[in-house]
């Protein structure tokens, strides 16, 4: 017992020993002459910071290799006290040419004379180039001049500029919904938002680098460089893109609509050749954001903006129904009018009984009697089934920040009740939004086959182009299915003279009007559609049109479809498709 006490205190005073030997030595480090020569030191040199060197953001191309975001040189401008010649000369040339406060930068400039003061100042950011050559013509004027024989000469010695980059979008709206922007006026943490900025931002800013520099750059020795950011080059194509905002733009504003989108596809590839929406906005002046999007509303309604579609879902339905065998072409169907489903009635958009009818007369005359009959043949298992397939209720995964989606109801669920099965027929009670809706019906105009929505073609990094590659997400249909739809909906647009209609190019498309959902039921109000792809028998293109809420007519069939056959108008020039007849002599042997 008394030996493990013995221990105890000879540990004890071990620790107590030890523990006055440290403070004996810091008190002795602290009071020591190397100690006070790295206070000293540390007190010379107060005036560095840890600056995190951010690389130059890649840049985004269209598919020509035009510029769409790049970045810009624009100034920092500063003061260094201790070195300032002429404080008057210096407030009074900054404060005209960058429109500071005049009393607030001679303060600055008189500082180390009055005060002491050794710390450079900031006196302005983002100082344009335009504004530096005017600091730099000053500055080469004082330099000739001759000096006075009376009071300090004007000099601008002690005044310094430095260049950083900011992004810039040369082409300022143009396709600013798919781009999105970079919030560069916060220097050191900006990141991209929204669009490709936000979902490539990390490959676009590149690795930043943390280093330990002067704040005054005239004590800066060296700035290390380090790699840019990659570059993307997207499929967009800048003189589509510019043509479909043209022509969407026009259609808001001819047919009172309270928005408008159109996108072009290419239907084998997926690639997005051009996606236009309204509002527009300049990224060059993000800061605007919400003047233009307020709170509840979509900064790309293509790909965010969820809603019930109407009769263009009809191609789906139909497509399912063709390829399940549960009807043909030719399938007759007498049209009475109406249908019970689930124990609730359903009425055509007019109202009326179309009489016999195949197929064929039903997609042209859009009836949603018959499309619910068609439902019910296929049967419940195997509608949503193939919906499924579609990507309806799915994410398709396009390359941009923030698409949204809305779950598909099915049997079994909660709130899926037997009516749904003919509503979901013709696009009523079913919420997709336009890349949902054009990614599952170009299969039809690519032998079955859903393509992955996607903008980004290739990215360029440390001088070497990779390619991203077309990716398949599945055989939805039969190849056979994808051209009987095809070729039915041409003649459905032929039978009708639609004006949807283009000389000289046979095209297939669909008209959609769907009633929109309010607090108390369906309103009056209305989402007019059109999709369609063409030329029929080599499809290079798909177009869905989208007008929210037109005033002019509720109709797709009005509204959308002129709109549809601009676009094409406007396509086969730009994509240099020559007629059908032309291409046919040429293919022919």
């Amino acid at each position: 017992m008394n030996g493990g006490i013995g221990r105890m205190r000879l540990i004890g005073a071990v620790f107590v020993l030890l523990s006055a030997a440290i403070v004996y030595q810091m008190v002795r480090i602290q009071n020591s002459e190397h100690s006070r020569q790295l206070v000293e030191m540390f007190a010379k040199t107060y005036n560095q910071q840890v600056r995190v060197i951010i690389p130059e953001r890649g840049n985004i191309y269209d598919r020509w290799g035009n510029l769409l975001a790049g970045n810009k040189e624009v100034y920092e401008v500063g003061i260094a006290p201790q070195q300032v010649i002429n404080p008057e000369t210096v407030a009074r040339d900054l404060a005209a040419v960058l429109e500071v406060d005049y009393y607030d930068t001679l303060r600055k400039a008189e500082s180390y004379r009055k005060e002491g003061n050794e710390r450079y100042e900031v006196i302005k950011d983002f100082v344009p180039a335009e504004k530096i050559r005017m600091l730099e013509e000053k500055v080469n004027a004082y330099e000739q001049a001759e000096k006075p024989k009376k009071g300090p000469a004007p000099s601008l010695v002690g005044v310094f500029w430095r260049p950083h980059l900011i992004r810039s979008y040369p082409e300022n709206e143009l396709a600013a919904n798919v781009l999105g922007f970079y919030n560069y006026l916060d220097r050191w943490t900006g990141r991209g938002m929204l669009g490709l900025e936000e979902q490539y931002n990390n490959l676009l800013a590149g690795n930043k680098q943390q280093v330990i520099l002067p704040m005054n750059p005239t004590e800066i020795q060296e700035i290390p460089e380090i790699p840019p950011g990659a570059s993307l080059i997207t499929s967009l194509d800048r003189d589509i893109q510019a043509a479909m905002e043209r022509i969407i733009d026009q259609a808001v504003e001819a047919n009172g609509a309270e928005s408008g989108t159109l996108v072009v596809m290419d239907p084998k590839t997926g690639e997005i050749l051009a996606m236009a929406t309204t509002p527009h906005f300049n990224p060059n002046e993000y800061w605007r954001y919400g003047e233009v999007f307020p709170l509840g509303s979509y900064f790309n309604r293509a790909i965010s903006q969820l809603y019930e579609p109407g009769s263009v879902f009809k191609v789906l339905t139909m497509a399912a129904a063709i390829d399940a065998g549960a009807v043909q072409p030719e399938t007759p169907f007498v049209d009475v009018g109406a249908i019970e489903v689930g124990g609730i009635w359903i009425y055509n958009w007019d109202r009326g009984a179309w009489g016999p009818q195949d197929m064929v007369g039903c997609m042209q005359h859009s009836l949603n009697v018959c499309l619910a009959w068609v439902a019910q043949e296929l049967g419940p298992t195997q509608f949503y089934k193939y919906l499924q397939d579609f990507g309806i209720g799915r994410y398709t995964g396009i390359d941009l920040a923030g698409e949204q989606v809305y779950p598909l109801s099915l049997p079994g669920d909660s709130n899926w009740y037997p009516v749904n099965l003919g509503t979901n027929s013709f696009g009523q009670g079913v919420a997709v939004t336009p890349i949902q809706t054009i990614t599952a019906i170009a299969a039809m105009a690519n032998d079955g086959k859903m393509m992955a929505p996607h903008v980004v073609s290739a990215y360029i990094q440390d001088g070497v182009q990779y390619p991203v590659n077309p990716r398949v997400i599945r055989q939805v249909v039969k190849p056979e299915t994808a051209r009987t739809i095809s070729e039915m909906l041409a003649v459905s647009l032929e039978n009708e003279a639609s004006s949807a209609l283009v000389e000289g190019y046979r095209v297939a498309g669909k008209t959609g009007t769907a009633e929109i959902p309010g607090p108390e039921g369906y309103t009056n109000q209305t989402n007019a559609s059109f999709v369609g792809w063409g030329p029929v028998d080599d499809p290079r293109f798909i177009v869905y049109v989208w007008l929210e809420k037109p005033t002019s007519s509720p109709w797709g069939s009005v509204v959308a479809a002129p709109v549809f056959k601009q676009a094409v108008e406007e396509l086969v020039v730009l994509m240099k498709i020559p007629p059908d007849d032309v291409r046919q002599q040429i293919a022919s042997p």
